[in-house]
């Protein structure tokens, strides 16, 4: 990922397609369209992943509570997906088990929740291994802390955690290997076009703004145009707002919720398999999702009406999620101060009339107008991205000549991500971790943190780790920095890496020597280094604001 050289591309080519949004769609959408030789741009005004694709539950999951609304091919196409995301991306795609309990209260009771894990093990083609059936007491002994009073059992079955703001990165790069440009920081302005006599559309000329320039060149030339034959919209949420730019007839057509998380040391909820928590009443579900490195505890689901950007955790929301956990492990007794850190973000959910929010559907929409030579794509479940990418490529093709649609026919997602994260060269490292932690002089648990994180890719990096004396979140920086187009601090903490995430202080005292190395990577005035410590700071403040905490 090259963003000097993409913003130079930008300037000199006319592209088969421009996309606009660098979140899980548009970075999916990059990688299928330049995997079949289309020549692709992708711009984003933020960082990469910087909306909804950093701020999920982090799961890959077929969605269990989709079975009664009986989206049976949604939940179908979503496990064949997660297998997919298995052999793909090993690196970043996990297994776990997931423990849902049963209450005598429960609105769905142990028969009928039989029916449907019986239901989800066959919609998964039996790839993953078989759900269990616990008694009381078997429940209990695998889940300690659980409530046991009117407890009627648990069910065991297998879903998936990810890193969902690297699967964004992994897809970009392995985007640009096959040809893509792209380039964060970078916001789409305006839009024109020309026509032949005929009037029919020969490209687009998308306006935009270098919002990062890195000399002097770049802060004159920093308006340009884009020229594209076809224009692809993968905004999520901000479609409604970003839409009729280009289409004025454009009518609304999301329903945004909002949904937050909050996470916790392993310590204050020892849970070595997620959990599933109901809440009957809301027809809703809240996971309590175990990483190596926290414990994940989400998502509220409700409509959301206000300004997109900046969205973050109330008093309430947090209030609401430790009511759910206090009911069902009330040992632990968890209150605020345990909360490390909490995250919000907005679902971009297709408004299909649903009564409640918990009811809207999950699939994905794709509104293409031929004679305007755009797409825009919105809803869809993280989970299937991969294959959403893949219909709206397919969708955009029909907008092409014969000859196009036979020379752009082949898409290469079923290939790995990084060559170096195969599921071999994942064993393959692991396998060596031992030995690279006496070679490169680290802690067994920072070698296996890298590998487990990178792959083969580990070693290139253990090496220049050595090679300058670096610390393991040193190396991850200057990786971070080089590899994935990252400009800012406060990306490297939030996107980069579980710094703001996971660590108790959120990792603030490792601005400072963090903040040097950028400085030297990015060639930053003394006056730009305090600035990204101090938007660092502004960013830890605005998103645990309802803590009133300072720092």
């Amino acid at each position: 990922m090259d963003r000097q050289l993409s913003l130079s591309n930008f300037r000199n080519k006319t592209y088969d397609l421009l996309i606009i949004g660098g979140g899980i769609v548009g970075a999916g959408i990059a990688r299928d369209a330049a995997s079949r030789g289309m020549s692709v741009a992708l711009v984003e005004k933020n960082d990469f992943a910087y909306g909804t694709s950093s701020r999920s539950s982090k799961l890959i999951h077929g969605g269990i509570r989709y079975l009664e609304n009986k989206e049976f091919g949604l939940v179908f196409e979503a496990l064949s997906e997660r297998e997919k995301l298995y052999e793909i991306a090993p690196h970043l795609v996990h297994p776990l088990r997931f423990v849902l309990p049963v209450y005598k209260d429960s609105r769905v009771g142990m028969g009928l929740m039989s029916l449907g894990m019986w239901l989800y093990d066959i919609l998964s083609l039996f790839q993953s291994p078989f759900h269990e059936r616990l008694s009381p007491q078997k429940s209990l002994d695998h889940m300690p802390l659980l409530k046991s009073n009117g407890l009627e059992g648990a069910f065991i079955y297998s879903d998936a955690y990810m890193d969902d703001d690297r699967l964004v990165i992994e897809t970009l790069r392995s985007a640009c290997s096959f040809g893509a440009d792209v380039a964060n920081y970078v916001e789409a302005l305006d839009w024109s076009h020309e026509v032949d006599k005929n009037g029919t559309l020969i490209y687009h000329q998308i306006k935009v703004k270098n919002l990062e320039p890195a000399n002097d060149f770049d802060k004159a030339k920093s308006n340009f145009q884009i020229k594209a034959k076809h224009v692809v919209s993968c905004v999520g949420a901000w479609t409604d707002s970003v839409a009729p730019h280009f289409d004025p007839h454009w009518k609304k057509q999301l329903r945004p919720t909002k949904g937050i998380h909050i996470t916790l040391k392993k310590d204050r909820l020892p849970l070595k398999d997620a959990v599933v928590m109901a809440v009957d009443k809301e027809n809703r579900i809240v996971f309590g999702i175990p990483r190596h490195d926290m414990i994940i505890i989400g998502t509220t689901d409700t409509d959301f009406k206000g300004e997109l950007d900046g969205v973050v955790a109330t008093k309430d929301d947090i209030q609401y999620l430790l009511k759910i956990v206090g009911e069902y492990f009330p040992g632990a007794q968890l209150t605020e101060k345990d909360i490390i850190a909490t995250y919000a973000g907005i679902r971009p959910l297709v408004d299909d009339g649903s009564k409640t929010e918990g009811k809207t559907s999950r699939e994905h929409k794709i509104i293409s107008n031929t004679k305007l030579g755009i797409t825009f794509v919105m809803g869809g479940k993280y989970t299937t991205y991969r294959k959403m990418s893949q219909d709206v490529v397919e969708t955009i093709l029909k907008c092409f000549d014969i000859e196009s649609k036979v020379k752009f026919c082949n898409s290469k997602t079923n290939e790995a991500l990084n060559p170096l994260c195969t599921v071999d060269q994942l064993d393959k490292a692991k396998y060596l971790a031992q030995s690279w932690s006496q070679i490169f002089h680290l802690q067994l648990n920072e070698v296996s943190f890298l590998v487990e994180r990178h792959g083969m890719e580990a070693e290139e990096i253990l090496k220049f780790g050595k090679l300058n004396k670096l610390s393991m979140w040193e190396v991850e920086l200057h990786h971070a920095v080089r590899n994935t187009m990252c400009l800012h601090l406060v990306d490297f903490f939030t996107r980069r890496t579980p710094l703001f995430l996971a660590e108790k202080n959120h990792g603030i005292e490792l601005a400072e020597i963090l903040a040097l190395h950028m400085q030297n990577e990015l060639n930053w005035s003394e006056s730009q280094r305090n600035d990204e410590k101090n938007k660092l700071v502004d960013h830890i403040r605005h998103e645990l604001a309802w803590q009133q905490q300072t720092f």
